[in-house]
């Protein structure tokens, strides 16, 4: 279709009273009907939260879903213990702004008592699958909201909106459900859950450029702000107590910015201008690599690392 047919259509529909729907509208619907959809069917939704863009925009998403009715549900954060301290002061801020129920489960309480070891790369993140199948099967929830995105990475991209969980939090990519016509199956046996996943059609470019519409707030470190920071495995790691240069890496002071946010020992910085929301959105269009492939080490330990956490009941 040419660009005045485009224009002819588009005035057309206007004309006979259709509402058309841009980007963003479009997604932003269906992520909606995802959301009303679980409330409907499930007993005890839960939606993971932990102060990252794509967790804030699936809140402010459900916030929008039953306004002016609260959120039907509560947030859960699995802490590493590592968590940047403006992500954790963001994350009390806002569930307290929108009076939601926080439940968190620490990583590292289970190292303290013995249930996990730390382990010799530091990084936690993988440490987060246990916890988070306790709190699943403690809370009894039946529904968990993920944040993930088919464009982030190859695992990611397999998964379906419904994700059914086998009764040890396990997936398995050859066990997925058609979903046709926007019809979604949430039919599990006991001890099973479903992972859904409201952003699946979105991209981070969708995302940024949403957050700007919206004029979502996010953590301040998602923009550039200078930081002492070391190079290691390509990335900017932040110098902090739980991420400490060895000796042949020198500290620097870089104006970097945040793509995604985690657990500090893993989570990389990218040297960056964008001050600003409008700046980000601009930067995000020109970049060839998803956020996970450039910002994350616990990803690049395999071509399959992240799938093979999902098998185990990673997020």
């Amino acid at each position: 279709m040419s660009q005045t047919q485009t224009q002819d259509e588009t005035a057309r529909r206007a004309g006979s009273g259709r509402l058309a729907l841009d980007h963003l509208d479009a997604l932003e619907s269906e992520a909606v009907h995802i959301i009303r959809e679980v409330v409907a069917e499930f007993e005890r939704p839960v939606l993971l939260f932990s102060g990252g863009k794509d967790s804030v925009l699936m809140l402010h998403l459900a916030a929008k879903a039953f306004w002016p009715s609260p959120v039907p549900f509560p947030v859960l954060h699995v802490d590493t213990g590592h968590n940047f301290p403006e992500v954790l002061e963001y994350r009390d801020r806002t569930v307290e702004r929108l009076g939601v129920r926080l439940e968190v489960a620490r990583v590292q309480d289970y190292i303290d008592d013995g249930r996990l070891a730390e382990r010799t790369d530091g990084t936690r993140n993988p440490l987060q699958t246990q916890p988070l199948l306790d709190a699943i099967a403690d809370h009894r929830f039946d529904a968990v909201f993920g944040g993930g995105r088919r464009d982030e990475e190859k695992a990611r991209a397999k998964e379906r909106v419904f994700s059914l969980r086998d009764e040890f939090g396990a997936w398995d990519p050859r066990n997925q459900r058609p979903e046709l016509w926007n019809l979604y199956n949430g039919r599990h046996r006991p001890g099973e859950h479903v992972r859904v996943f409201p952003l699946s059609n979105w991209t981070e470019l969708d995302v940024w450029r949403y957050i700007a519409r919206e004029a979502i707030e996010l953590p301040p470190l998602y923009y550039a702000h200078e930081r002492e920071v070391f190079h290691r495995d390509g990335m900017w790691l932040a110098v902090g107590p739980y991420s400490l240069p060895r000796e042949h890496e020198t500290v620097v002071t870089r104006q970097v910015r945040y793509r995604t946010v985690g657990d500090m020992s893993c989570t990389g910085a990218v040297e960056s201008d964008a001050t600003h929301v409008g700046d980000v959105v601009v930067e995000v269009a020109a970049s060839r690599l998803t956020e996970r492939g450039a910002t994350r080490a616990d990803d690049r330990i395999s071509e399959a690392a992240m799938e093979d956490r999902k098998k185990e009941g990673y997020f």
